[in-house]
């Protein structure tokens, strides 16, 4: 799973997914992409199941870019707990997605079989997106 290797000593507060994405909102290594029309956490067990569909359907030929990762502890009290004393300890990591943001991208195999790949980690995931060539993006 996807992790940050080092944190600091704080719970994070909660970032807000509204709006446009201000980076990655243009494919830079692929030819085939997957873009976010909504905003949302991606978990890291969703981005790992989402890669492993895709490089299933592709057999481990051609490349896979990650363009998110889970930066964001999500906390969790446990249960039974009453009110107060304090923030849960991190429970899950989560990815800010925002409309716009180039998530997966995909090259080295023939168009039938990127869309399809793509397609398949579209279903893994929690948001509306859609699959974008090189140079017919908008």
């Amino acid at each position: 799973m996807l992790m940050p290797k080092r944190t600091k000593f704080r719970r994070p507060h909660r970032v807000s997914y509204e709006g446009k994405a201000k980076g990655k909102n243009e494919i830079l290594n692929g030819e085939w992409a997957l873009v976010a029309e909504e905003g949302a956490w991606i978990t890291n067990r969703q981005i790992e199941a989402a890669r492993i569909a895709m490089t299933r359907h592709m057999k481990r030929v051609g490349k896979v870019w990650i363009n998110i990762f889970p930066h964001l502890a999500k906390t969790k009290k446990p249960l039974e707990v009453r009110m107060g004393s304090g923030k849960g300890a991190p429970d899950h990591w989560v990815a800010v997605v925002k409309v716009g943001k180039i998530m997966f991208e995909v090259n080295g195999v023939s168009e039938a079989v990127a869309i399809e790949a793509l397609r398949l980690a579209s279903h893994k995931l929690p948001i509306k997106t859609k699959i974008v060539k090189r140079g017919e993006q908008a």
